[in-house]
């Protein structure tokens, strides 16, 4: 089978990089730039959502179908700095070529991947071929390849499923807990910053890899609905996690565990 690779990434705001674009002096505190940044795009757009350019990538969780198994682990160690976390995160797709699934990556995850890697210099050649790379069997990824919307090398779930119709996006959590599955556990996505602040970088993994064992879930009931698996399959595909999960030592695997009532 091809391997099956669903992710999530969790960001901060890129504080050194605010400061080299604003002038900034290295003594204003991180959270003192960050606040700036924050007021001035509430004002441009009333939100504080920083452009995706300027978000630093703290962890990325992966959740790994291959052979037999199945494992969901967080890339790198708290002190890892974040060219090695996005290239270790394509390294992996190097190795593996495998299928990416995602919710909402098209949208956020992916492109600060990309704008994060080419500032740092990473390199992904598997990822970015689009038909007229070495690998043998590049010409595969001139029909089928991980950048556009509409192949399956990457599906992004939220976009698929709302049939690319930004007003018809679900959140991850929602539709999650609507299947019975935990939804996230522990922060949300507005308290990373101020988790990360607090060195409580456990508390961002543990929240992230949750994201995306929901993320895997729902694409196994995805997979239920258009007829790839049949509801034997899907109930061993589940069970294959729910024993895998089972045997990790972390307390937030134990709550996924509680909260997973079907």
């Amino acid at each position: 089978m091809t391997p099956l690779l669903a992710f999530d990434i969790e960001t901060v705001p890129d504080v050194e990089g605010l400061r080299a674009l604003n002038g900034l002096e290295a003594e204003l505190a991180d959270s003192d730039v960050a606040q700036m940044a924050f007021q001035r795009r509430r004002q441009t757009t009333g939100s504080d959502f920083l452009p995706l350019h300027l978000h630093r990538v703290v962890t990325i969780s992966c959740a790994l179908r291959e052979r037999g198994s199945f494992r969901v682990w967080s890339l790198g160690e708290p002190g890892d700095g974040e060219r090695e976390l996005i290239q270790r995160f394509f390294d992996g797709i190097e190795k593996y070529t495998p299928q990416i699934v995602s919710w909402n990556g098209g949208g956020f995850d992916f492109p600060v991947l990309h704008y994060r890697g080419l500032i740092h210099g990473v390199t992904a050649a598997r990822y970015w071929d689009m038909g007229e790379g070495d690998h043998r069997d590049s010409r595969d990824f001139k029909w089928n390849n991980y950048i556009s919307r509409y192949h399956t090398r990457h599906v992004d779930l939220m976009d698929l499923l709302a049939l690319y119709q930004p007003r018809a996006n679900a959140p991850l959590d929602d539709l999650a807990q609507l299947l019975g599955l935990p939804g996230k556990i522990g922060l949300h996505g507005g308290e990373v910053w101020e988790a990360f602040q607090a060195g409580r970088f456990d508390d961002i993994r543990n929240y992230c890899e949750a994201d995306v064992a929901n993320t895997y879930l729902v694409f196994l009931r995805f997979q239920l609905m258009r007829g790839v698996l049949d509801a034997r399959a899907y109930r061993a595909e589940c069970e294959l996690v729910r024993a895998t999960l089972a045997k990790l030592p972390q307390p937030h695997w134990k709550e996924f565990l509680r909260r997973w009532t079907v």
